[in-house]
């Protein structure tokens, strides 16, 4: 493979492979994003500081400490062994107290102990000491500095026995150390807190602005809300109060627009109907009554379409009531139907809306079928699933949604709704989303169709 084919390879790699395994592990919530934004950066300048400090100053003063230590420790044992005898190591003890904070002691017929002492946490701390000690004495010693918190042990091996030698620790090590450890682990804890309060702030006015705007998608308004938080986020907040505005007066619009259609239909085919009810008897006469019936519920299907239920306001029901009273509207035409729903459902809705889109429902379950059922399930995260069974001929899975078109009739489906316009299952939709949820179609248990409305809680 030739080295511009590979290097292209590595480069696809590099642009795609990285961004996916970035994707797939990074956060997915703003909240989350924003801390790894400004936590990572800090976290890993806070590693290099606390590196830096290490190699270049912590090590280097802790040799040169180390070193001037070995260089006392070294004198003195040169000392004693010029002379060895008591007078003179007292004499040497008394003067490396004064002028070295050293503190001697000598053990006649001793020897260095063969054990090593415990080791450290971080090992290397001892290390520049015994390299020190190590480049000083050409006797042997044992080194310990882990038995006293505040001194260290040094032993060397001298004529007839050992002198033992305690030092200060800050003689060999660095004491500002952990201080500065500490330091910056508490500003980088105080940043830290911060930052989580002012993003937790304005992440919490995003939260908002889309609480109001899945509130208004129900039909829900929220006066309290007022724009807050970050410029851009205030631009957004208000962008959406206006927007609600104008829908809320479109509405309106509309409303009154439907009112006044509604009023001007319905007069003249009252005449009609009116007129034919006056009539002499007839099969024709009949057949007119029949057509006008039809006309009649086509512009009522029509305008409740139109309409969406849109102007009325979210109510605390008994969704188990509801329910029933829609099924005892279908028992009172003719359809046979069993209820299953708890005893009690309380449930925040519209509740008109909600019972015209469930009689759609079972109204179209009940033209093709003898038997319907409607069971309601509560949900545990909160809301409820309404399912309409019949036992019907069913429509094939790849017409579900299909079905939910305006003025879909799926005549080559199902027998022909001669009464309907195909209107029913697409307002039970949009009753269902106007609420949070949805409505469904799938295989029934009793071997035809079965619809199921969801409604969020």
């Amino acid at each position: 493979m030739s080295d511009p084919v590979r290097l292209s390879r590595r480069r696809l790699f590099r642009f795609r492979v990285w961004p996916r395994l970035f994707k797939r592990w990074a956060p997915t919530s703003l909240f989350a994003r924003s801390l790894l934004i400004i936590i990572l950066p800090v976290a890993v300048m806070q590693v290099g500081v606390t590196w830096a400090f290490f190699e270049a100053y912590w090590q280097t003063m802790t040799a040169q400490l180390s070193d001037s230590l070995a260089g006392d420790v070294a004198w003195d044992v040169a000392a004693f062994e010029a002379d060895p005898n008591p007078t003179t190591f007292q004499h040497l003890a008394d003067r490396a107290e004064r002028a070295q904070s050293l503190w001697l002691t000598y053990q006649p017929g001793r020897s260095l102990p063969t054990n090593r002492p415990r080791g450290r946490v971080l090992p290397t701390f001892d290390q520049p000491l015994r390299n020190a000690l190590d480049d000083r004495l050409s006797e042997d010693f044992w080194l310990d500095t882990t038995r006293y918190p505040k001194f260290i042990e040094i032993r060397v091996k001298v004529t007839d026995g050992v002198m033992r030698i305690y030092a200060p620790r800050d003689r060999a090590f660095a004491a500002r150390g952990q201080v500065f450890i500490m330091w910056l682990a508490g500003v980088t804890f105080l940043l830290t807190a911060v930052a989580i309060a002012f993003i937790r702030n304005q992440v919490r006015a995003i939260e908002r602005l889309a609480e109001a705007a899945e509130a208004f998608g129900r039909g829900v308004d929220r006066p309290d809300f007022k724009p807050h938080g970050a410029r851009e986020v205030r631009q957004a907040a208000i962008a959406f109060i206006d927007m609600r505005s104008r829908i809320q007066r479109y509405i309106e619009q509309r409303t009154t627009l439907l009112a006044s259609v509604s009023h001007d239909l319905r007069t003249p085919l009252t005449r009609l109907k009116l007129e034919a009810e006056l009539a002499p008897p007839s099969a024709r006469m009949e057949a007119i009554k029949s057509d006008l019936a039809e006309m009649e519920h086509m512009i009522e299907e029509f305008l409740a379409f139109a309409r969406g239920e849109g102007g009325e306001a979210v109510e605390d029901v008994d969704l188990s009531d509801l329910i029933r009273s829609v099924a005892e509207g279908a028992k009172r035409a003719g359809g046979a139907l069993t209820v299953h729903a708890p005893d009690a459902l309380p449930a925040h809705l519209r509740p008109n809306a909600v019972k015209r889109g469930l009689a759609n429902l079972v109204t179209n379950a009940a033209a093709h079928a003898r038997n319907v059922k409607l069971t309601a399930v509560p949900l545990d995260g909160g809301g409820v699933d309404i399912h309409v069974d019949d036992d019907g001929p069913g429509i094939p899975e790849a017409l579900y949604e299909e079905a939910f078109k305006p003025f879909s009739r799926l005549d080559e489906a199902r027998n022909q709704n001669v009464k309907g316009v195909g209107l029913g299952l697409a307002i039970a939709r949009d009753v269902a989303r106007s609420h949070g949820g949805d409505v469904t179609l799938s295989k029934s248990l009793m071997g035809g169709l079965r619809a199921t409305m969801r409604l969020a809680g």
